[in-house]
């Protein structure tokens, strides 16, 4: 069977992330994520066919709230976790980005997590 790449791309949310004073209070944070799935068969025009992106967004925006993460690669390991909780995810790729640290450029992470 094919590949599939579910996209959840420029996801921004308001969190605490961050190690310098300054980023103690929320900041605007973007996320993207492609997941490659595998399914047994072609899948049916049905959303329980596929992977569906509604939990992702929903769960990151949930643990955006739930805390303040000091670095950026232990976000991305978070949420490729959420990603890989369904076994149709072979792998996940995430990147973030703090928008506002500086004038003139974004910082940023970005991970690949496979499932063994």
């Amino acid at each position: 069977m094919p590949d599939y790449t579910i996209l959840l791309d420029a996801l921004e949310v308001q969190m605490g992330l961050g190690i310098h004073p300054h980023e103690q209070a929320p900041q605007r944070v973007v996320l993207h994520v492609a997941m490659t799935c595998r399914y047994d068969a072609a899948p049916e025009d049905r959303i329980d066919a596929v992977v569906d992106y509604d939990f992702l967004r929903r769960e990151i925006h949930a643990l955006a709230t739930s805390r303040h993460f000091a670095l950026q690669e232990v976000l991305c390991d978070a949420v490729a976790a959420l990603a890989l909780r369904d076994a149709r995810v072979r792998e996940v790729r995430v990147r973030s980005m703090k928008l506002d640290v500086y004038p003139d450029a974004r910082i940023g992470c970005e991970i690949t997590r496979r499932r063994d």
